[in-house]
């Protein structure tokens, strides 16, 4: 029996990819077909995504990926969370999107918490604090030039999906970003929306993953285009291959999302206080987490050091005695672009006088590299631990997936520093969950989440670090 194809979109914060999926029997795998830069551009003052580029990617890849296997059965679509684009009342692009790394809505936070409190935000949303969520963007735009013509506002990966069937909607999972559902009830909270004078009409009606959003005559025959969990984080869970439930997972890439998957949310003044999420998962399960940071905090350093080999950078890194300094791998000075080794050196000073983990300023890329690793993996320990506390929950091991798997020192540490089993990978867990949702949806992979996952253990090659 010939497998089944199935054309995957994952679209992250550094770069994108279109993959095949190929489900056949028992087993279900990867192809490669493009690959993208997503970079970031200075546009009227703002840091934005350059949209065009990403749909032209996304087409050229499709395209190919139509080329190489005609039978592809359907696409789906799924990016970093919480940016949008405006669209004018005939569909048009107004500006491209702006970059939640901008800041401009960091500003204007103050002014949303004087309306609508922090403790009642999250009694609604169950969302963590952040600076950059979809509600705190709407406000900052509020303010400029294109609100008054704004007619939708759209979040990224629906607004690709727009662009190819024509039909505006919202992703559930993507949607539970923007601070404007309400976790309880699953809907837009009309009471958020009023009282942050945001028109109900501005959002597109709420869609689930595995509904087919329209079709696309893009690649030359008619596609089905399926809806997945169109936030990344949302299909990286789909695709961890855990065999129980007793798992917490970090997925690791410019971010690090780290927690626990949950059948519904824990609203409670300590989760609150612990700065925890609940999102939105497929088929209604709730991902009770945190954003922590992630390899960006390399990524950028890697820029400055103008990209030496990462291979030959860990195994310095790993060389060095433990102990070394760690910073705050959530610290706000480190979320913007730029000279992010002075910055993670300061983070040190800075930790230093305030009485914590000793160790010399690192004035090495190995030291720099050993310190971010060290930090992550401390930050992601402490997290689940947290989460635990928080929820009662047992964590009997951990799952990181996404490209932080393929860094052994990270996964080594984390097991170290949590005390239990952790499994790496797969590295592409995001396309693989976008895969299994447009599989099952089109009657190609098991009907539960459970089976998925058994589904994908099977084949996959994974590697488990004991803690020592």
């Amino acid at each position: 029996m010939a497998a089944r194809v199935f054309a995957a979109v994952d679209i992250g914060a550094s770069g994108g990819r279109v993959m095949a999926g190929l489900v056949e029997g028992g087993s279900v795998s990867l192809r490669p077909v493009h690959r993208f830069a997503n970079p970031l551009v200075e546009t009227a003052g703002s840091l934005r995504w350059d949209f065009d580029h990403l749909h032209r990617e996304m087409l050229r890849g499709l395209r190919r990926l139509a080329r190489a296997c005609p039978e592809v059965e359907s696409i789906g679509i799924d990016t970093w969370a919480v940016d949008f684009g405006l669209l004018d009342a005939a569909g048009e692009l107004l500006a491209p999107p702006v970059a939640y790394r901008d800041g401009a809505a960091a500003q204007v936070v103050d002014d949303v918490h004087a309306t609508v409190p922090p403790e009642e935000l999250f009694a609604v949303n169950g969302l963590q604090f952040l600076p950059f969520t979809t509600l705190y963007q709407l406000a900052a735009q509020q303010r400029g030039l294109l609100w008054d013509r704004a007619a939708h506002v759209v979040l990224v990966p629906d607004l690709l999906a727009y662009r190819l069937t024509g039909r505006l909607r919202t992703e559930l999972t993507n949607a539970s970003t923007t601070g404007l559902l309400d976790v309880r009830t699953r809907r837009w909270s009309d009471e958020l929306l009023r009282r942050l004078d945001i028109p109900r009409g501005l959002l597109p009606d709420l869609e689930t993953p595995g509904t087919v959003r329209g079709v696309t005559g893009a690649l030359g025959a008619p596609v089905p285009v399926t809806t997945v969990g169109s936030h990344d984080t949302a299909s990286a869970v789909v695709g961890i291959p855990a065999t129980t439930d007793s798992f917490g997972y970090v997925s690791c890439g410019t971010w690090s999302l780290v927690g626990l998957e949950l059948p519904a949310p824990v609203l409670t003044p300590d989760a609150r206080a612990a700065n925890f999420t609940n999102e939105i998962g497929v088929d209604g399960r709730v991902r009770f987490l945190r954003n922590v940071g992630g390899l960006w905090l390399l990524q950028e350093c890697l820029r400055e050091w103008n990209s030496p080999d990462i291979d030959d950078l860990l195994a310095a890194a790993a060389a060095l005695p433990p102990g070394g300094p760690v910073i705050d791998v959530d610290d706000p000075a480190l979320i913007a672009p730029g000279n992010m080794p002075a910055r993670i050196a300061a983070a040190v000073r800075d930790g230093d006088s305030d009485g914590g983990r000793g160790g010399r300023v690192p004035r090495t890329p190995a030291a720099l590299a050993r310190c971010i690793v060290d930090s992550l993996a401390l930050a992601y320990a402490h997290t689940l631990r947290r989460a635990a506390d928080l929820t009662g929950r047992k964590v009997e091991g951990i799952h990181l997936v996404g490209g932080g798997s393929r860094n052994e020192l990270l996964c080594r540490l984390t097991a170290n520093e949590a005390g239990v089993p952790v499994v790496a990978g797969p590295v592409e867990a995001t396309a693989l969950g976008n895969v299994l949702v447009q599989a099952r949806a089109h009657g190609a992979a098991p009907a539960t989440l459970e089976d998925l996952r058994e589904h994908l253990a099977r084949a996959s090659t994974l590697r488990r670090y004991e803690p020592t």
